[in-house]
């Protein structure tokens, strides 16, 4: 092979390398003539190429072979589309020329059906009419012939009934006209109709005022149930109401009627027992006539009558209010009631006071109560009168928020929900007798409510008392009951519980909202002020000499009105969740059924009443609460905290934690004395001089309050006795010490705890110090180094701790 042949073999290898790498790049194995390095190697290149143009050739010749039949193919396929171009013109040539002429066919036999359909609806319109138009001609000749000689007036009234069921412009149209009219009766259909109804009314007015004036009740019936039967409905309700209106006023009128000798008017509830049959009476005319109304006449039409007879009880309720006021001198008594001076409170907040037990109690502030009847007369007011109005006064409030009540039941529309608040109607809150409730009976009520609330707290104080037999001596024995309160707390808390009974009761959302609302303002300014003069002025806690302790009378005295604070929040809480129906004994304060819904049914009164007594309640709590708290602070201050500071000195005489348990054994041996009564010197002397002090205070003392003095108590001695005495033997203490004093504080620990558990946290920093000290060296170095807090939960930081570690001396 020469070196041309050779070149032109390797570039033909070359050009055939580069275009078997297109044809197929899945032979990298197969040899290049670009990297063949000897000639066997060209060989081998140049044989693979050969191989690879026989396989392009093979298939190129095959694909050559099968274009015969592709081309068979395609001209099968031009012949079937020449045979389907000349179907598709041929079925458009059959829809031109067939289906056009039946789709014009179909719309001429559509249109023809709607011309049908017209001409039979208005055939049957016009037999409608034909039909109506007869059935108007026989109620007319039928209206004109009940009229005459039978004078069949129910037959009458329903012709004129089915006559009034036609279409009015075929009553009053030209063929009703035409038709209608006869020789009997010459005139226009609708001309017949309107003579006849008149006729009839007038008739019917005149038969009803007869049958009413008879007092025939078949009659009356019969004639009240023709009005609207002739389209005279209005006619007939106001009729109607008219003549029940009378019934009422009859009956007001002679209830009215004085009996003989004067005697009846006197009575305390007279009045209010008058305007009760007013409204009663009413309401039976309403339930009992009510179906009969609604039968004949349609469905809330008795609410015109109700109108009517709201009118009347305005006149006669007016009545019954203006002689009772006449009567009663409410003007005068109110004018009285507005200018009473309530000397004793005015006094009583002068720099000078009276002694604790005040004037010698005669009789309980509540009304009856006791023997000797509290009048007052001296300044010009009976209260025992002032008390009888205001109940009689409740008492027509509450018959009139009953009949409110039962007239907006039945006044609601009949589409109104079943569980949908009553509405108050508007012909009874723009009714003249609302007006006169509000000025005679609302208004008189809410000066004389506060008043004789105030005046009964001014009774409760100066009739004021404290039990007697109290001492803080233990050998003493107490012959008064615990809880031991002045008794002005029990005057004046039933008191409240009357005055907002009797607000309920007349179930009026304004009056219940002022007199509560009244009433937090009389104990804020009264009560609560009356017992923080007693506690800063009569019973305040002063030393007879400096540095000493009180008298024992004031300290007791001072106890029995921390005590009247605490019971009178727990009579009020009373008082206002049973109004409310909250009972404690359910489980999460659950609610029983609010005793507030059934007398306050209208939309948000229930609400209003609510938060009125839930803010009296939350308001006297937190002011006597603030007074409470300040007491037992000057009660610690004056006398707990003098006595405790000698008891620690006591507790703690001689206590040597410096000592080692070789020296204190050596000590009791000396003084011949057990060594385990000398290691508990300290918890035992503590809990002596503790029981001296504090048992003769619990014995008095409510639990609430004594719990929270005690608070007050281990609080102090925990912060400012307790730890600090600790600090102090700081680096003066040995091991054994060290444990000595974890026990004898845990003692005493005990000893202020005992009966209150929860006392303990308060000792938290105490026993964490003490701990601390007593570790041993691998379990400090546990919780400083690794964190480990063993469960607790350390209230000492990391300072206060390593403090704690260097009380015990190396």
């Amino acid at each position: 092979m020469s070196a041309n042949n050779l070149l032109n073999g390797d570039l033909a290898a070359h050009s055939t390398h580069k275009s078997s790498r297109k044809l197929n790049r899945s032979s990298p194995s197969n040899p290049s003539v670009h990297d063949a390095s000897s000639l066997a190697d060209i060989r081998a290149s140049l044989a693979a190429l050969h191989a690879r143009e026989t396989a392009i050739t093979t298939r190129l010749n095959s694909l050559i072979s099968s274009q015969a039949d592709l081309s068979r193919e395609l001209g099968r396929l031009d012949l079937f589309r020449a045979n389907l171009g000349s179907q598709v013109i041929a079925t458009r040539t059959i829809s031109n020329g067939m289906l056009s002429s039946a789709a014009e066919t179909a719309g001429r036999l559509s249109n023809r059906v709607k011309e049908l359909d017209l001409e039979k609806d208005r055939v049957q319109q016009t037999l409608k009419v034909v039909e109506q138009v007869a059935e108007l001609k026989a109620c007319v000749h039928g209206v004109v012939g009940s009229m005459g000689a039978p004078q069949d007036w129910e037959a009458a009234a329903g012709y004129i009934s089915r006559a009034s069921k036609i279409p009015e412009p075929i009553i009053r149209g030209g063929f009703a006209a035409s038709i209608v009219p006869s020789v009997e009766v010459p005139d226009a259909p609708w001309v017949t109709l309107e003579n006849s109804k008149e006729s009839l009314c007038g008739l019917f007015l005149r038969e009803f005022e007869k049958a009413a004036k008879d007092g025939d009740g078949a009659k009356i019936t019969r004639f009240f149930k023709l009005f609207p039967l002739i389209g005279r409905g209005d006619v007939g309700l106001d009729v109607y109401g008219k003549y029940v209106c009378q019934g009422v006023a009859g009956t007001a009128r002679a209830t009215l009627k004085e009996v003989p000798g004067g005697a009846g008017r006197q009575d305390g509830f007279f009045y209010a027992n008058a305007l009760t049959k007013l409204f009663e009476h009413i309401a039976q005319i309403v339930e009992s006539h009510g179906s009969l109304v609604e039968r004949h006449y349609g469905e809330g039409k008795m609410v015109r009558v109700i109108e009517r007879l709201q009118m009347e009880a305005d006149v006669q309720g007016g009545i019954i209010l203006d002689s009772w006021s006449d009567d009663r001198n409410v003007n005068r008594r109110v004018t009285d009631v507005k200018s009473y001076p309530f000397s004793f409170l005015v006094q009583s907040y002068l720099p000078q006071q009276k002694t604790l037990g005040g004037t010698p109690r005669m009789s309980s502030p509540a009304i009856g109560g006791g023997t000797n009847p509290r009048s007052s007369e001296d300044e010009g007011v009976n209260m025992k009168e002032i008390d009888g109005l205001l109940n009689e006064i409740s008492v027509m409030l509450g018959r009139w928020s009953l009949y409110t009540r039962f007239l907006a039941g039945k006044c609601k529309s009949p589409e109104t929900p079943e569980n949908t608040a009553l509405a108050i109607p508007t012909l009874l809150s723009n009714s003249n007798l609302q007006r006169k409730v509000s000025a005679k009976l609302i208004e008189p009520y809410n000066f004389m409510s506060t008043f004789f609330f105030r005046r009964s707290v001014e009774k409760a104080f100066q009739l004021d008392e404290s039990p007697a037999g109290l001492s803080l001596n233990l050998s003493k024995p107490i012959e008064a009951n615990a809880p031991f309160i002045i008794s002005a707390v029990d005057d004046v808390m039933y008191i409240v519980s009357a005055v907002i009974q009797r607000s309920i009761s007349t179930s009026q959302r304004e009056v219940v909202s002022h007199v509560v609302t009244t009433s937090s303002r009389v104990l804020d300014s009264d009560f609560i002020k009356m017992m923080h003069q007693k506690m800063e002025d009569e019973s305040y806690l002063r030393p007879v000499v400096q540095g000493g302790l009180p008298p024992e009378d004031k300290i007791v005295a001072f106890i029995v009105l921390i005590n009247s604070l605490d019971v009178s929040n727990e009579y009020l809480a009373r008082i206002i969740t049973t109004r409310l129906g909250i009972s404690s004994d359910q489980p999460n304060g659950a609610s029983q059924p609010n005793p507030l819904a059934a007398p306050f049914p209208f939309e948000n009164d229930v609400a209003l009443v609510t938060s009125s007594l839930n803010n009296l309640h939350s308001t006297f709590t937190s002011k006597t609460t603030e007074l409470l708290n300040s007491g037992l602070q000057v009660l610690f201050n004056q006398v707990v905290k003098q006595r405790l500071r000698t008891v620690m000195a006591e507790a703690f005489r001689d206590a040597d934690y410096w000592r080692t348990e070789e020296e204190l054994a050596e000590i009791a041996l000396q003084n011949d004395e057990d060594e385990d009564e000398l290691l508990d010197r300290v918890p035992r002397r503590f809990e002596q001089g503790w029981d001296a002090l504090m048992k003769p205070i619990a014995r008095l003392m409510t639990p609430k309050t004594y719990n929270i003095l005690l608070e007050i108590t281990a609080t102090h001695l925990a912060k400012q006795s307790l730890e600090k005495r600790i600090l102090s033997y700081s680096g003066k203490t040995n091991a054994y010490g060290a444990i000595r004093m974890e026990r004898d504080f845990n003692g005493i620990i005990s000893t202020v705890s005992k009966g209150n558990y929860s006392v303990r946290e308060l000792f938290n920093r105490v026993t964490q110090i003490l701990m601390i000290a007593n570790m041993e060296d691998d379990e400090w170095e546990e919780l400083v180094d690794a964190g480990d807090d063993g469960g607790i939960e350390w209230v000492l930081n990391q300072e206060e701790m390593r403090r704690a570690r260097n009380l015990v001396r190396e």
